[in-house]
């Protein structure tokens, strides 16, 4: 019998432990939606895109270093 790669052993191992369990299907989900609360609303409402507002388009760069200068003295 050929000996399994480390990443096949691997991914049995996880396979059969997630697919054996009861209690942790549900806290795998309740991690999964807050992780979507944090990096998909939280963003959305908490740091708008501010270059997109404040520099013209095309101009990004001379925006920031201009930013960076000012702030800077």
């Amino acid at each position: 019998m050929a000996k399994e790669s480390f990443w096949h052993r691997a991914f049995h191992l996880y396979y059969d432990g997630f697919r054996s369990m009861t209690l942790g299907k549900t806290l795998w989900a309740i991690i999964l939606v807050k992780l979507f609360i944090i990096f998909v609303v939280l963003k959305l409402f908490f740091f708008p895109n501010f270059l997109s507002s404040h520099a013209q388009e095309g101009e990004e760069p001379e925006f920031v270093a201009n930013e960076l200068i000012d702030r800077s003295h």
